[in-house]
């Protein structure tokens, strides 16, 4: 049986990969970008939660990461697009149907990558807090 965490991610990227763009999980960058973008959910860091007694639980504040990833002449339209389906995703189920406390999605910082022989990358890494409380801190 999954762990909190690992029910959690998952429902995360199936969230994502309802959306145009391709979303993966713990993959390598591609060498071919699809034209409506690529998004690749890191698992991230789950931090230290706190604490509550009786009865016991953590509390997290889970900071997983999403590459965002756009190529093409027309890549700022079509990476503000992507950027713009990230945030209607999440704001329309804040809690994957009950797993989390909330969700939320942190502002990205673009960054234009050339790459040798072929058109330039627009990507950002865009920070996503998964707020959930779990019995124990291993499972």
């Amino acid at each position: 049986m999954p762990t909190p965490r690992e029910t959690i991610l998952a429902a995360l990227h199936a969230r994502l990969s309802a959306l145009p763009a391709t979303a993966l999980r713990g993959e390598v960058l591609p060498e071919r970008v699809p034209t409506a973008g690529l998004l690749i959910l890191r698992d991230g860091e789950p931090g230290e939660p706190e604490v509550t007694l009786s009865p016991l639980n953590y509390h997290y504040q889970h900071r997983a990461e999403l590459e965002a990833v756009v190529q093409g002449a027309d890549r700022d339209a079509v990476f503000d697009t992507l950027c713009a389906s990230i945030a209607t995703a999440i704001a329309a189920n804040r809690t994957l149907g009950g797993l989390c406390d909330w969700v939320e999605a942190e502002a990205p910082r673009p960054v234009d990558l050339p790459v040798e022989g072929a058109a330039s990358l627009k990507a950002a890494v865009i920070p996503v807090v998964l707020h959930y409380s779990t019995a124990d801190p291993v499972g």
